[in-house]
């Protein structure tokens, strides 16, 4: 193993250290269990060796004795197999649960701007294959190490019985061993190079499950097919590829293993005609020699698995540790806000030459109701992204009751803030479930106060299952005018100070699009109400309306002062009402 791979395993077992450490009582146990397994497995062979001296010698008493031991041995050394596998399940799953928890947890602090580079595969596979193939490391590890010095033991046999077949030994270890390295060196290559493609794969898997009915509906099944076959083909190539050079070192050291046998067996006869290795020494060789190529099989899966370990452990933690940008958030913490905003010389731009908000400042006031119109792709809905800190300004400020946003832990500002979008993703939950991921000791009063309010109620009560009704993955089964009532609930729900309303009523029919409004309108000086809309007339009622025009306001004012001063807001306006 090279240098720079040592150095990379040492830094992930460094970094794996806090998580063994809250499991060391079950490593102790499950050492000591394989410590005894060990010492059984290095008995048994010599024991072994006994029988079959014995009876060549016809002392079939001692052959009796011997075999009793044996059993004896291996009743204790499968015991403790046994519960060295059930100490290691406690401990596997264990620091599996808390490394999944941990990539969780860092998953959802990730930029934004991050999960929107990278396919969905990027942080699946991780969470789950890679965090598997990091906790499955230690049984191995402990596996292999018991094997080792079991046929370490037989190695030392061989040697207290000739000096010559041990010096052989070694040699053949050596050569065959160096094969396997090169042999391993380029499977762990080809190994990065699979994870990407596996990555990409399972990321279009999810977009094909995601998508199926849009696939269907847009009859793009063949060319979806066509681009996913594609990745599928160069993923099994390379797979084929690295396979069948592996296989090509397997051939090379299985026939120098065959070959060295043959030798063996040669100098045995040899070393037994010159009166150097009696017949009862060559039987007790000959038996411990297979024992040996177990060895050298050991090592070199031994360090497979540690290629392995590094590889997958060393995408874990890129996300735990930092290669992935993370939210940055501020130390103040605000259990309360009245609900001003006020945006100062704000710029932003997803992506550093497209600047999306240019020089854009203005004033709400806690509990107003105040809308931003203006044609799409204007900044309305990035102007959302800012306020909850989705995204981080490039210039200016954004300061919440006087306080810089960036100033502000998380807390302080998602907890209170709700976000209604145009298109709100539903989990494949309950209804009860997913109004309760605002809040999770919500009371079944509450939640049907909730749904009410949104015009939701009385369509859950028509189903066989009402409020414990599986929805489907992303609200299938409901339409999207259902999907975004439940959305409103849950925003209801969480009952914070400042509710933003993107385009909420969009997908709804116009007599709960008046319900909504209705319901929005109530809850007027009560909450900070920002809305975003394309159809003026639901933002009539405003206490103030923003005009954006290429990222910037154009025009603010209540309904009528706009129709009376404004150009670009009356032409929006006279567009609606021509339609």
């Amino acid at each position: 193993m090279k240098k720079t791979k040592l150095k990379d395993t040492y830094t992930v077992l460094k970094k794996s250290k806090p998580y063994i450490k809250k499991e060391r009582k079950y490593i102790y146990l499950y050492a000591f269990t394989l410590v005894m397994f060990i010492i059984m497995n290095l008995m048994t062979p010599l024991l072994s060796a006994k029988v079959v001296l014995n009876i060549t010698n016809g002392i079939f008493s001692k052959v009796l004795y011997v075999s009793a031991v044996i059993l004896i041995l291996e009743i204790s050394r499968n015991f403790f197999e046994f519960s060295g596998n059930i100490i290691y399940n406690k401990f596997y799953y264990n620091l599996l649960n808390n490394i999944q928890k941990d990539l969780a947890s860092e998953t959802l602090k990730l930029d934004i701007k991050e999960i929107d580079k990278h396919s969905s595969g990027v942080f699946i596979d991780r969470l789950t294959k890679d965090a598997e193939e990091l906790s499955e490391i230690f049984q191995l590890t402990m596996w292999y190490l018991s094997k080792i010095f079991t046929d370490i033991g037989v190695l030392f046999a061989i040697f207290l019985v000739s000096k010559i077949l041990f010096v052989y030994c070694i040699i053949v270890l050596f050569v065959i061993y160096w094969i396997e390295k090169i042999r391993i060196s380029a499977w762990y290559q080809g190994s990065k190079e699979i994870k990407k493609l596996e990555e990409e794969n399972s990321g279009l898997v999810s977009e094909l499950v995601r998508g199926i009915r849009d696939i269907k509906v847009l009859n793009s099944a063949d060319d979806f097919m066509n681009k996913m076959m594609s990745r599928i083909i160069k993923s099994n190539k390379l797979q084929i590829g690295i396979i069948n050079g592996q296989k090509k070192y397997s051939l090379l050291s299985g026939t120098l293993k065959d070959l060295s046998n043959f030798i063996f067996i040669i100098f045995c006869i040899l070393l037994v005609n010159t009166n150097r290795l009696t017949i009862d020494n060559m039987i007790v060789v000959y038996m411990y020699q297979s024992r040996i190529f177990e060895l050298l099989w050991s090592l070199t899966n031994f360090k497979e698995e540690i290629s392995k370990f590094t590889l997958s452990s060393a995408r874990v933690f890129e996300i735990i540790d930092g290669k992935f940008k993370k939210e940055k958030f501020g130390k103040r913490h605000l259990n309360h806000i009245e609900g001003n905003f006020e945006f100062k010389n704000v710029k932003f731009g997803y992506e550093k030459e497209n600047i999306v908000l240019n020089d854009l400042s203005f004033k709400v006031k806690a509990n107003e109701t105040v809308a931003f119109v203006g044609k799409s792709g204007e900044g309305k809905t990035t102007i959302f992204n800012l306020i909850d800190k989705l995204y981080t300004v490039n210039e200016g400020e954004i300061l919440i009751d006087g306080i810089n946003i960036n100033e502000l832990d998380r807390d302080s500002i998602r907890n209170n803030i709700s976000i209604i979008t145009q298109s709100p993703y539903i989990f494949n939950f309950t209804i009860k479930e997913n109004l309760k991921i605002t809040k999770q000791n919500a009371t079944d009063e509450e939640i049907i106060e909730a749904c009410k309010v949104a015009k939701l109620h009385d369509y859950i009560m028509t189903l066989p299952k009402r409020y414990d009704t599986l929805i489907g993955e992303g609200g299938l089964n409901l339409s999207g005018g259902q999907r975004q009532r439940l959305a409103i609930a849950r925003a209801l729900l969480k009952q914070t100070e400042i509710i933003l309303f993107d385009e909420a009523t969009s997908a709804l029919d116009n007599e709960t699009q008046k319900s909504i409004q209705t319901a929005i309108n109530n809850m007027k000086g009560v909450y900070t109400i920002l809305i975003i809309a394309h159809r003026l007339s639901t933002v009539k009622d405003c206490d103030k309306i923003y005009v954006l025009e290429k990222g910037k306001i154009v025009g603010e004012g209540t309904h009528e002062d706009l129709l009376k001063e404004n150009e670009y807001y009356q032409r929006l306006y006279q567009k609606e009402i021509s339609k």
